[in-house]
């Protein structure tokens, strides 16, 4: 009865004090599970169909923990540790476990500093004016789909970063550099990324500026990446978002630069408080290639959402694309092409918490 009693006293003692460390640091479990059932053109060498489960198909599936602590006088401590994983396997979905998030920093009147890994101030700029969502299939906005050739796309994420962000009445601007950490140069494999936004009424705008050094595999390669996009809500219940980035790669071996445009324009319906209607069109147009041999890949995009509930979304998404010169291209940023063109649709569900 002793032990039962003492037992009894700890795990209540333990209580009382995790309590008091959350009361402190404000710390939220958050994440999604995303999974539909999907049908593709095009999936195989042999140019075969395909039906399968696939996970993250409007959003991808991640848990993240992240918190504050009030260190008084309008300062905050605050953390985020965020990884992936795939609903269909239950895998995970990065080589870290970490690989999306893990950065710690202060906060305040002044903006927001973090250090460590996170997404980067292009992502956080240009991501709102993507109708899709960031999707990992049916949209190119993060890396267009010429998986045969060219993909041109932005960075999302890196790691060994200082990233700032700030506010400023309906402006705000930001800036990440991920340090090189070369011996011996300050400037091999260094990355630098800013951004510029402005948000009044119904008009949205944002442009932002990317630079990579060559990695230690390719010192002195250089790499600049601009976008600019802008969105306006014409009604409440409609919105419109177009967008630009301009793609340029040069190599120290002096090899062709590789250089494209991409663009996009979409359009949001809510036809009722539950159901919502998304279009997306997306080009690229590859430059500095010869016209023969040029890809140049689009893709329409279709996607009917419909809200059971503020945490829970039924959704059915449909998508065609297509390339030049027998060039190969895919529906999703990642996924292996096969074709010169593929169709798909999944019928899907979402699950935040």
């Amino acid at each position: 009865m002793k032990k039962k009693y003492l037992a009894t006293a700890m795990l209540a003692a333990f209580g009382v004090l995790a309590s008091g460390a959350y009361a402190q640091s404000n710390v939220t479990v958050y994440g999604r599970v995303d999974t539909g059932v999907e049908y593709l053109t095009n999936a195989s060498a042999s140019k075969n169909n395909l039906v399968r489960l696939s996970s993250g198909t409007m959003n991808t599936s991640r848990i993240g923990f992240r918190g504050t602590e009030d260190l008084g006088g309008g300062l905050k401590a605050i953390f985020q540790l965020e990884s992936g994983f795939k609903a269909d396997t239950g895998e995970q979905d990065d080589t870290e476990f970490f690989k999306r998030q893990a950065n710690v920093g202060l906060e305040g009147s002044w903006g927001r500093l973090v250090a460590g890994r996170s997404y980067t101030t292009t992502y956080d700029f240009i991501l709102p004016f993507d109708p899709m969502g960031y999707s990992a299939s049916y949209s190119w906005i993060t890396s267009a789909g010429a998986t045969g050739g060219r993909k041109d796309g932005m960075v999302t994420n890196l790691a060994n970063i200082l990233k700032y962000q700030g506010k400023f009445g309906d402006f705000k601007l930001g800036a990440t550099y991920s340090f090189g950490e070369v011996a011996g140069s300050t400037s091999d494999n260094a990355k630098l990324d800013l951004g510029a936004g402005y948000n009044k009424g119904p008009l949205r705008l944002a442009t932002t500026v990317q630079r990579q050094n060559g990695t230690t595999t390719g010192l002195g390669d250089k790499t600049t990446i601009i976008h600019a996009a802008g969105g306006y809500q014409i009604t409440s219940d409609l919105g419109v978002d177009v967008g630009y980035r301009n793609f340029k790669k040069t190599f120290a071996n002096n090899a062709a630069d590789l250089r494209s445009d991409f663009y996009w324009a979409g359009i949001s319906y809510k036809t009722t408080p539950a159901l919502t209607l998304i279009g997306l069109f997306s080009y690229q147009d590859i430059k500095n290639v010869a016209a023969n041999t040029d890809a140049d890949p689009y893709m329409l995009s279709f996607r009917a959402k419909y809200a059971l509930s503020k945490r829970t979304d039924l959704y059915l998404s449909a998508a065609y694309a297509k390339a030049k010169n027998q060039k190969l291209v895919g529906l999703s940023r990642d996924d292996v092409a096969f074709g010169n063109n593929q169709k798909g649709v999944v019928a899907g569900i979402q699950h935040r918490f």
